[in-house]
């Protein structure tokens, strides 16, 4: 139902980069036609978005297939396929750069303002809020939604700390993971997805690998088993377990299978990838035939690091001073297992300080994905992290809160023109 065009009044919770996002674009695609006001709890606009990306704020990523793309979402691939063909990562590109923030694109596909500083992006969109006189409210506490169509006042009544009430035709929802947005949502007849985290390091029972913490390879497999689906990229061994984008990875995909075995599973790690344990023998065969008369430790597999390499040989109980010619054919399968199935006991999850991100919130069955709109309720949207959305690290984050603010902001803008 569109409300009366000379009074429509949208609320914004959250003043963070989606809502944010969704203020400036619903301003933008009505012409200046809503009353815009953002009510931000804290006292700092966008402080996830600040300190994201170790403060340089990954914005985006260099993917621009929408199939591709919505693969990176353990949590929402279906819906958002169709999303990103209305805003993708091309389109955020070129909205940030009409505004003189060129982004660059790191080796990782990763994405960046060329300032390397997330003050850049803050300062682009709160430029943008100011310029477009759209209200932003710090420290600005809402208790309660109430919604009541017939309410000549607005359809929706907020009640504040300080037990004020405001009115308003329409309300988004930009507030992340929140509990008790999610306790009022589904007093209003939503459904709410178990909030679990995701995005996050694996810490390992008692192992003298973390003695090589800093080292990495660039192209391991983890999986947890036993039936677990293998995730492939670069791992990093930490002081207490591993990291890096493989680690971080399962972390998201498997975030509700680790989450229900109170993040107590066994580990396996094949250090060369996808190379079966065939593949590997063989390779370890023709070094022995190749480099006969070097030490084991002076020619290896050449992704693998030196430590990490002289690691796998001692836990092979092959010597280091032996010589390929000499390691017999089950030292070879021994060194095979250790390379292609190390296993370790993950005893807790750690902290992956560049996103902060959970599984979980608003189900996505009560949204409709055209329009951010809620299927339960009229004139109430969603964006961003409140939802059940979740992507892997590397961007696909604050892209699926650029898209969801952009295709809500097109549909409450369409109420109005």
């Amino acid at each position: 139902m569109k409300p009366s065009q000379t009074q429509v009044r949208l609320a914004i919770l959250g003043g963070g980069a989606s809502g944010c996002f969704a203020a400036i674009q619903a301003h933008a695609f009505s012409n200046g036609n809503i009353r815009i006001t953002i009510f931000e709890k804290s006292r700092e606009p966008l402080s996830k978005l600040k300190v994201s990306g170790g403060g340089r704020c990954n914005v985006t990523h260099q993917l621009f297939d929408p199939e591709e793309l919505a693969k990176k979402y353990p949590r929402g691939e279906k819906e958002l396929r169709w999303a990103f063909e209305t805003f993708q990562p091309k389109d955020t590109i070129e909205w940030f750069g009409q505004r003189n923030v060129p982004l660059k694109v790191e080796a990782d596909g990763r994405m960046f303002p060329v300032s390397d500083d997330s003050q850049t992006i803050i300062d682009c969109l709160i430029g943008e809020i100011k310029d477009r006189n759209i209200k932003l409210l710090l420290d600005e506490n809402v208790v309660s939604v109430h919604t009541d169509a017939e309410n000549p006042k607005g359809r929706f009544r907020l009640r504040f700390a300080d037990d004020r009430e405001e009115f308003f035709d329409i309300v988004l929802i930009a507030t992340g993971s929140n509990r008790k947005v999610w306790n009022w949502m589904e007093a209003l007849g939503h459904s709410i997805t178990l909030p679990v985290p995701s995005l996050f390091t694996l810490g390992i029972e008692n192992s003298d690998i973390i003695t090589l913490s800093g080292l990495s390879v660039p192209h391991a497999s983890i999986r947890i088993l036993p039936k677990g689906k293998a995730q492939i990229g670069p791992l990093l061994i930490t002081h207490w377990g591993f990291s890096g984008p493989a680690a971080l990875r399962l972390s998201a995909f498997e975030a509700r299978v680790l989450f229900d075995a109170e993040y107590k599973v066994t580990l396996e790690i094949n250090w060369l990838g996808d190379r079966t344990s065939v593949e590997v023998e063989q390779m370890l065969l023709d070094l022995k035939v190749s480099a006969r008369v070097n030490k084991v430790m002076n020619q290896k597999l050449n992704e693998i690091p030196n430590r990490l390499w002289e690691w796998f040989l001692i836990q092979s109980h092959i010597s280091t001073e032996k010589k390929w010619a000499d390691v017999s054919k089950q030292e070879i399968k021994s060194l095979t297992e250790i390379l292609c199935r190390s296993k370790f006991q993950m005893i807790a999850k750690g902290v992956f300080k560049e996103e902060f991100v959970t599984a979980g919130g608003i189900s996505r069955k009560d949204i409709d994905f055209k329009s951010m709109q809620s299927r339960k309720i009229e004139n109430l949207y969603f964006t961003g992290e409140v939802i059940d959305i979740d992507g892997i690290t590397g961007g696909f984050n604050f892209q699926n809160a650029w898209t969801t603010a952009t295709l809500a902001a097109k549909h409450i803008a369409s109420l109005v023109i």
